[in-house]
């Protein structure tokens, strides 16, 4: 029997060859591209993932993690062809512990449909990389997002796993529990490996409270380096703010366009605190302070939940507002993360670099964690452009390094930033393919990723 043949008995047209499923399993969210999947499985449990890996593994065949597709660097690219296998159909919550402030998933339920199900409780679920993202997904990228200065990222979020190895056996890792000393972290390992070392089909989540009174507010500065010092003050002061977003001139000359704000086009802070209606007051005019001791200007609080609401759709929007910037571009996002202390040098290097190669390139980022975007805009249909973006990427990446920081502080490495990894990590590199080579010897989960090119 056929590889395809066992698959298809398995899952029956929840298994499928049709051009159309495969071509849609073949797309990025950017500039990256990759090969096309052979076939896609739609599994609807662990057992069915462990059948599937134990088929493919006794014919060869690459497996290929899935959830919504959302990712920047071509993580789920099949490079080498072999099955996606899409946990769009394994969505569910399985069992919310309110007492525990944790809750189990599937791995294909997105963060937004999470915390729907999560409202009555009075829990939330805060990591927010800004796309509806899977949650099986977002562990496997160690994701972050705008709200990580307070609550963290995947790393922190996640509690433990259920995992189906290369050769389809099913394990758990970490528990309920609040912390643990017994043995390997193996839930960490999992965390951030891309799909490389297992695929995901259960995780446990921290969760927190919902914040009884939430404060944000906007301003700007005259100068990158006003709006740092502003930052590092704040994070020195004690202030535990939930969001600190900072865009540059550019990224808010598109997001005016884009969500028709009229916020002046300087470099601008978005901040946010969440708490009891007396502490966020008090945090609110402590940052008040010190943000105008630092010069800042035009700034607005945004009590009501319908202005905050509509301060946050503009910055979740700041994607698609910047390639409305450039009409017909794509885009070749950068991701970059550097210590507090020189990201005024980092971005102010960027502008620089950015303004010389004549591309568009908007800059925004989470601040509070010296995590920050370029969005290079480019002609898809002129390779000059494409090779002056990646240049300005490739630099941007040698800099933060330079600095002090990492290629990527949470969209990962995929196919995009695979070349950066020897650079960043020296000899540590090989002991990562070391690790993948002894959990899946015949290279079949999603190779060609994260780890030294290597040969079963």
């Amino acid at each position: 029997m056929t590889a395809h043949d066992a698959l298809s008995a398995l899952l029956g047209d929840r298994f499928t060859t049709a051009q159309a499923h495969r071509a849609a399993h073949a797309q990025s969210e950017t500039h990256v591209t990759g090969g096309l999947p052979d076939a896609v499985a739609y599994p609807e449990t662990t057992a069915e993932v462990a059948d599937l890996m134990r088929i493919c593994a006794a014919h060869r065949l690459p497996v290929i993690g899935w959830g919504a597709g959302t990712s920047l660097e071509g993580h789920a690219l099949a490079l080498h062809g072999g099955v996606t296998v899409d946990f769009t159909r394994m969505d569910r919550v399985l069992d919310i512990r309110a007492e525990d402030m944790l809750v189990r998933v599937q791995p294909g339920i997105t963060r937004e449909a999470l915390n729907r199900d999560l409202r009555a409780t009075g829990l939330f679920f805060p990591v927010d990389p800004g796309a509806n993202a899977s949650l099986g997904g977002m562990a496997a990228t160690r994701a972050s997002g705008t709200t990580a200065v307070r609550y963290g990222t995947m790393r922190d979020a996640v509690l433990g796993l259920e995992v189906v190895l290369a050769d389809g056996t099913v394990i758990r890792t970490g528990s309920a529990a609040p912390k643990s000393a017994a043995g390997y972290d193996l839930t960490a390992l999992f965390v951030g490996s891309e799909g490389t070392l297992g695929l995901i089909t259960e995780l446990t989540l921290r969760l927190h409270g919902q914040p009884e009174a939430v404060s944000a507010a906007v301003c700007g500065f005259a100068t990158m380096a006003q709006t740092v010092d502003c930052v590092i003050e704040t994070i020195q002061s004690g202030l535990p703010m939930a969001r600190i977003e900072f865009l540059d001139p550019a990224a808010v000359a598109a997001c005016n366009a884009y969500s028709g704000q009229t916020l002046a086009e300087t470099p601008l802070l978005l901040v946010e605190f969440h708490g009891t209606p007396a502490s966020v007051a008090e945090q609110a005019a402590r940052f008040g302070e010190i943000a105008q001791s630092h010069g800042s200007t035009g700034f607005r609080w945004a009590e009501q939940p319908e202005d905050r609401s509509a301060l946050w759709k503009m910055r979740h929007a700041a994607y698609p507002a910047c390639l409305a910037a450039r009409p017909g571009a794509t885009a070749i996002v950068t991701d970059v993360c550097v210590p507090i202390s020189q990201l005024a040098q980092a971005v102010e290097e960027t502008r620089a670099d950015i303004a010389a190669s004549g591309i568009p390139g908007p800059i925004l980022g989470h601040v509070g964690d010296g995590n920050f975007h370029a969005i290079l805009l480019i002609d898809p249909h002129s390779p000059e452009d494409r090779a002056t973006a990646k240049a300005l990427a490739a630099r941007m990446a040698t800099r933060a390094l330079r600095l002090g920081g990492t290629v990527t502080g949470e969209h990962g490495i995929g196919i995009g930033k695979l070349g950066y990894m020897a650079q960043e990590h020296g000899a540590a590199w090989p002991v990562m393919g070391a690790l993948k080579t002894a959990l899946d010897p015949l290279n079949l989960l999603n190779p060609g990723k994260l780890v030294p090119p290597h040969d079963a």
